[in-house]
């Protein structure tokens, strides 16, 4: 079960209800949204790094388009990215989840840092269905793409309602588990880590550049640099293995107008929580929908 929106202690209760104050303006969700199929188009759209991206866009004919980003490691055909989509588009919402450059079929090379590189990526997917007279009422990130829908925020201003979830607050937390005690001397004397596995398969590099790419992006200040305007909505696991919840706190208490909500019992992944996930979701996104800038 899901425990109602959480705050932290301390935290003002007020502000996690705050509502987008522009007025109505247009509704973007047809009338008809009990849609149950819809045509899945792929999308090449090129980056302003030269690098093509390639999504899949669940076409419902709504105006808007809700963009959701992945993790880590991970790709648009993640479990929680592909089943957040097919919940948007049961309620006649389209949605476009797409590779970031190095990820999946998008071109690029994989990288352990990138966090504003990814903004990027973001901000050139928008833009390409602005130019084609659409709507982006919402975009929402899983696990590192939360954290690149809260760095959008901060640097655009110009969606106005964003869904974390799952995203890392201190990008300084889980490194270490990953490469291993002492990894800033020994980056810095081989200018890489190899992250293997216990058999040695190397999974993936991080460069010194990466390394210091993700310890110098700073989460406190994007959070404090988001518009009272923009609705943020944080997600996260009381189970969360691999982002402590505790980093769900933090986000409520530094981003203007913010709503939290824990999910009991929930992993990282969403393990047997997934429709748990889409219901606190979507009545967010869903009321982001009915006001546009």
């Amino acid at each position: 079960m899901a425990q109602p929106s959480s705050t932290h202690p301390g935290q003002n209760p007020g502000k996690e209800m705050l509502k987008n104050p522009k007025p109505f303006l247009r509704l973007l969700v047809p009338l008809s949204s009990n849609i149950s199929t819809v045509e899945q188009q792929k999308i090449t759209i090129k980056n302003s790094y030269g690098e093509n991206l390639v999504g899949l866009l669940h076409e419902t004919g709504s105006m808007g388009i809700v963009i959701l980003c992945h993790g880590f490691r991970a790709t648009k055909e993640h479990e929680t990215i592909v089943n957040l989509a097919v919940a948007l588009e049961k309620k006649g919402i389209s949605a476009f989840r797409f590779d970031f450059a190095g990820n999946g079929e998008s071109e690029g090379l994989f990288q352990f840092g990138n966090y504003w590189r990814e903004t990027d990526d973001l901000h050139a997917v928008i833009q390409h269905f602005k130019g084609k007279n659409r709507v982006i009422p919402a975009i929402l990130g899983h696990s590192k793409g939360g954290n690149v829908v809260v760095l959008y925020a901060s640097k655009y201003h110009d969606i106005p309602t964003v869904v974390n979830v799952s995203g890392r607050y201190n990008l300084e937390g889980g490194i270490e588990e990953r490469l291993g005690r002492d990894f800033l001397q020994r980056i810095k004397k081989d200018g890489f880590i190899d992250v293997t596995s216990k058999t040695g398969q190397v999974y993936f590099r991080v460069t010194e550049e990466g390394l210091m790419d993700r310890l110098n992006t700073n989460m406190h200040e994007a959070s404090l640099r988001i518009d009272k305007g923009c609705r943020v909505l944080t997600v996260h696991g009381s189970a969360d293995e691999v982002i402590p919840v505790e980093d769900a706190f933090e986000f409520a208490k530094f981003i203007p107008n913010h709503k939290l909500h824990v999910i009991e019992g929930a992993n990282h992944g969403y393990t047997s929580y997934q429709a748990e996930l889409a219901s606190v979701v979507l009545p967010f996104t869903e009321d982001g929908l009915q006001h546009v800038k």
